[in-house]
């Protein structure tokens, strides 16, 4: 059974940065292709980033430029580096995996950008 556990959110003012990190406990996270979103309260979630298991990168318009998205599949890790965070960017960020057709999410960390 896969268990996601994200970790680095907090409080950071606009033009701050903040790495997350999201622990992969579980088989296959090489395999796994590797995604983040985020959701504000009454709003639906959006994706920001995704890897692939080959390393290929996708980023929403919102945040290209900004955020970076890696894994290391030696500590069954992905990361997601958030740079030049505006306000906008506050939200609760949600790691998955997506494995074939499994499926499976952390339960978000908290980003608030603020001043």
């Amino acid at each position: 059974q896969v268990q996601l556990v994200e970790s680095g959110g907090g409080l950071v003012q606009p033009g701050g940065s903040l790495r997350l990190s999201c622990a992969f406990s579980g088989l296959f996270f090489s395999g796994s292709h590797m995604n983040w979103y985020r959701q504000a309260p009454g709003k639906e979630r959006e994706l920001v980033a995704t890897i692939n298991t080959g390393a290929s990168t996708n980023y929403a318009d919102s945040v290209k430029g900004r955020f970076t998205i890696s894994r290391d599949n030696t500590k069954n890790s992905d990361y997601l580096q958030m740079n030049s965070l505006k306000p906008e960017d506050t939200d609760v960020y949600y790691c998955k995996a997506v494995r074939g057709t499994a499926n499976d999410w952390g339960k978000g960390t908290q980003v608030t950008v603020s001043s």
